[in-house]
Order: C-alpha cells, then sequence, then structure tokens
C-alpha cells in the first residue's frame, strides 16, 4: 500500500491523539510523574521507562530516587508490574520501603546498565517478580 501526501493532513497535529485517555497515556506525560510510597510519602518520580522492542511491552519504570536537587540521585529500574497508579494522588506508588529501593539494582547519571536478559532477570528477581 502506498501512501500518498495527499491523505497526510496539512498540519499532522490536528490529527494526532490526545496525550491522555481512559486507557492510555502517552510517554511524555509519565516521565516526571511523582512516585509515591505505600503511606502517599513522595519518595521520587518517573526519570523513564525500557521498552522491550519486538513486543512493545513496558519493561522497567525507571524510578529516579534519592539525592538532594538532583545531587546523588540514583535511578532504580523497577518491573512495571510493581507500580500502581492512584488517581488520587496523580501518580505512581510502589508498596516497597525507602530501604528496599536504596539496596535495589540501581544507577548512578552517567551510567549505561546493559539491559539485558541477565540484568532484567537480576532486577526482577530482586522484586520477587517473573521476568517476562
Amino acid at each position: 500500500m502506498t501512501v500518498t501526501r495527499s491523505e497526510y493532513p496539512e498540519n499532522i497535529g490536528d490529527r494526532l491523539p490526545t496525550e491522555e485517555t481512559q486507557d492510555t497515556i502517552a510517554s511524555n506525560k509519565v516521565e516526571g510523574t511523582a512516585v509515591y510510597d505505600g503511606s502517599g510519602a513522595k519518595i521520587g518520580h518517573v526519570h523513564n521507562f525500557m521498552v522491550e522492542k519486538r513486543s512493545g511491552q513496558v519493561l522497567y519504570a525507571v524510578l529516579a530516587f534519592g539525592g538532594f536537587l538532583g545531587m546523588g540521585e540514583r535511578y532504580h529500574p523497577l518491573p512495571w508490574s510493581v507500580l500502581r497508579y492512584d488517581e488520587k494522588l496523580g501518580g505512581y506508588v510502589v508498596g516497597l520501603s525507602p530501604d528496599a529501593l536504596r539496596n535495589g539494582p540501581s544507577y548512578a547519571r552517567g551510567e549505561d546498565p546493559v539491559f539485558n536478559q541477565t540484568y532484567g532477570a537480576g532486577v526482577y528477581g530482586y522484586y520477587d517478580t517473573p521476568f517476562p
């Protein structure tokens, strides 16, 4: 099938979906969203998330946590399944203590972990979640 230029609207932005619907949300709205512990205290925010290229499944939410004003902040990959969206808080909740997060897999700004099967199995194993 060939798509011709005449099939596109003059302003493609007029035809793109909204950033949020009842069941979906745009990635740019997830990044920066607050993350809370089980008591409702803010512990960090979603720095980004990692998507498996072939399936499109979100494998990790990378939580920015710790430090002060970005100094000493670390990035903690969490299995997406350990996050629960809370409409009242307007953010994600993790049922983990700050100590459990601090002791979990993490990396510093400028470090680039290799998000491969071995790394993924370790992350998921730490959170006692089956690796997909």
